[in-house]
């Protein structure tokens, strides 16, 4: 178990708090930030999931770095991270500040890209390593997550919603980057629908 691995697993134990944080009937206050009113759950929420989105950023640079990219770590990475977005999402849902057709757009996109990794596992033997498009559909779902538990704080005296904006500029990618998986795995299905 190597350092990156264990920063994956490490974001894999993050979320179950970050859901006890969240989700607990807690009355931490609240914290006035620009004039916005930002319940103290939130913010620690907020907190615990950007630590466990450095540790993405952190597993990822540290494994291509020294070299120590291993099936384990091109599994259980995206599968922390999709965990951890689609359960921000539903908790986001919950609160209000995410419709629930986007949610349940990203959480099928992830589901159905899941799927298509097994399949890809079990056709090469290879596990599927994440393309552009999907990094910068992990990196805009975390950002505005965060944002969105913030109430756009930072932004609220430019008047700028900058979780929203960022919200469907991910929803974008998710979509984006779930076709061009589901494009250049096409060979996989070639024995369906014919050469």
């Amino acid at each position: 178990m190597n350092l990156p691995n264990k920063l994956t697993v490490l974001r894999i134990i993050l979320i179950p708090i970050f859901m006890l944080v969240l989700l607990l009937p807690l009355d931490w206050g609240s914290v006035i930030w620009a004039g916005t009113m930002i319940p103290n759950t939130s913010l620690v929420g907020a907190i615990i999931f950007a630590v466990a989105s450095i540790t993405d950023y952190a597993d990822g640079q540290i494994a291509r770095k020294q070299k120590l990219v291993t099936n384990f770590g091109k599994f259980a990475d995206p599968l922390a991270d999709k965990m951890l977005v689609m359960t921000a999402f539903i908790i986001l849902v919950q609160m209000g500040k995410v419709p629930a057709w986007v949610a349940a757009i990203i959480v099928c996109r992830e589901l159905a890209v899941t799927g298509l990794r097994l399949i890809v596992v079990e056709n090469n033997g290879e596990v599927m390593a994440a393309a552009m498009p999907g990094k910068i559909k992990t990196m805009t779902q975390m950002f505005s997550i965060i944002f969105l538990f913030l109430n756009d704080a930072f932004f609220a005296a430019i008047n700028i919603p900058l979780g929203e904006i960022l919200l469907y500029i991910c929803l974008f990618f998710t979509v984006y980057s779930g076709i061009d998986y589901f494009y250049n795995s096409r060979h996989i299905f070639s024995d369906s629908f014919g050469k």
